[in-house]
């Protein structure tokens, strides 16, 4: 690992919640990380979502100016030392292509969107390790803008994560609009609430846990307001909480609602948080949820320093995945190898330098048969449809699209058109990388241990020559023809494929 004191060390972290934004950064000292700054924005992403889905101009012109500030902070840092996700209100949003393409030019560095398992995944890894070691199971509870994520675990290891389709923006703007605050609303809200958590109540309550612990926003500005009125000094009590609706139920609008520490924009979305939580707390008869620190873009951060570390949860997954489908491992091993041999030979040339491009490619190669668990026939989109609508643990759903078209283009025709749905600057890179999985793919068609003879590539803006030693390919007449095939399947989507 790097030297305390050089860039390499540090790393930063931005959430793009559907309430607020928040930047992170920290030093990497002794394999532990030091929070050194903090910069938070309440965006209000959410409140941009029109009937169709659509981000507002308004909100994506706050959001970006936020992305933009944050930038500034991590300008000069490397491009891996830094992890920003988005979360609930960009899965949802129609338009999410169009505005990320703005947002990270503003802020510098990628945005990935993570599916609601991985983000509760990432709040979870936060919270454990913001609170005291525990033992036993730990409930935690992140109700967000846009989605509420409920995890039990123990230690810093998941054992059920759910993220239900309620926030504290959505359900604000669903039974309190215009900010007015009545009971039949806030009964109306926590039915609401009881019917989402519904399907996971019998489970969570089965599984068990001896302690609830609290993150994000709105339990935090509860916690808080709790505090202050002295309705509670040691965490979040349903008693204490009932005390909350009944001063909000007496205040009868969000504007009237007045705590010192708590901005107007928190309270705006506070009757909607709260009616979640009292459901919550209902639902799986919790008597005390303690307030933890962390959350996620704390758990973001870790997750970024154990890839550092090569503790990388997207490697656990995929082995998970070839476990289950039973992916014949030998074979899988052969064609990663013979991928990583070729792209060391064009990487320049092809511009395929950044470190997620040989990841890519790797778990390709260690995937491409997946779909042959379902059957043989178009095995290659079974697999990609696998892949992509799968919880991956530890990847963005932009990973899982990209590693799924690898899979999809492996063999027969070459999907150009799948890879034209990527973002412009990945297509050629995308293409690329499958042009190469499909000639390791080839080259090991028979299936043996067989060792292949010393070749050579030459990569040219959309061409690829593979030069054998004399003579080999008139002994191999089959990968002869393979590759003659392979070159008319290569034309088709205007790259020029040349083997002697």
């Amino acid at each position: 690992m790097a030297d305390a004191n050089t860039s390499e060390s540090v790393v930063a972290a931005v959430d793009l919640g559907s309430t607020s934004f928040h930047l992170i950064i920290a030093r990497i000292l002794n394999g532990q990380l030091h929070v050194v700054d903090r910069m938070r924005d309440m965006v209000l992403l959410a409140n941009g979502l029109d009937h169709k889905n659509r981000l507002s101009e308004e909100a994506q012109k706050r959001a970006v100016e936020c992305l933009a500030r944050f930038g500034q902070r991590l300008r000069d840092m490397p491009a891996s030392n830094v992890r920003a996700v988005g979360t609930n209100t960009l899965r949802r949003a129609t338009n999410a292509e169009q505005f990320l393409s703005v947002a990270q030019h503003a802020l510098g560095f990628p945005i990935e969107v993570v599916a609601g398992r991985e983000e509760a995944r990432l709040i979870y890894l936060g919270v454990a390790h913001s609170v005291a070691p525990h033992a036993g199971r730990r409930l935690v509870i992140d109700i967000g803008g846009g989605s509420t994520e409920l995890i039990i675990g123990e230690g810093f290891a998941p054992l059920s994560m759910e993220s239900l389709h309620m926030g504290c923006v959505s359900m604000s703007r669903a039974y309190f609009a215009e900010g007015v605050i009545r009971a039949r609303d806030m009964r109306r809200a926590e039915i609401a609430a009881r019917l989402e958590l519904q399907p996971i109540e019998r489970q969570y309550q089965r599984l068990g846990w001896q302690s609830a612990v609290g993150a994000s926003g709105t339990i935090r500005t509860a916690d808080k307001i709790l505090r202050a009125n002295g309705w509670s000094d040691n965490g979040i009590t349903q008693q204490a909480l009932h005390k909350l609706r009944d001063a909000m139920l007496a205040a009868g609008h969000v504007q009237r609602l007045k705590w010192d520490d708590v901005s107007s924009d928190r309270i705006s979305v506070l009757p909607g948080g709260v009616a979640i939580l009292l459901a919550i707390m209902e639902a799986l008869n919790i008597e005390r949820i303690e307030v933890a620190e962390g959350a996620l873009r704390e758990g973001t951060l870790y997750d970024l320093l154990g890839r550092i570390q090569h503790e990388d949860a997207r490697e656990t997954s995929i082995h998970a995945l070839m476990a289950r489908y039973q992916v014949d491992v030998a074979q899988a091993a052969r064609v990663e190898n013979t991928a990583m041999t070729c792209l060391a030979q064009v990487v320049q040339d092809w511009k395929l330098v950044d470190e997620e491009h040989a990841h890519l490619l790797r778990w390709a190669a260690r995937l491409h048969e997946l779909g042959l668990a379902i059957a043989h026939n178009q095995y290659h989109k079974h697999g990609s449809y696998i892949v992509e609508n799968s919880d991956l643990p530890g990847f963005s759903r932009q990973e899982q699209t990209r590693l799924a078209g690898l899979i999809r283009g492996h063999r027969r025709k070459f999907p150009l058109e799948v890879f034209s749905q990527l973002p412009s600057a990945q297509i050629d890179q995308e293409w690329r990388l499958c042009v190469l999985l499909r000639l390791a793919v080839l080259l090991h068609r028979n299936r043996t241990d067989t060792e292949l003879p010393k070749f050579t590539l030459a990569a040219g803006k959309r061409s690829l020559r593979i030069q054998f030693p004399a003579d080999w390919l008139a002994q191999h007449p089959l990968t002869e023809t393979e590759l003659g095939c392979e070159a008319e399947y290569l034309a088709t989507a205007n790259i020029k494929l040349e083997f002697a």
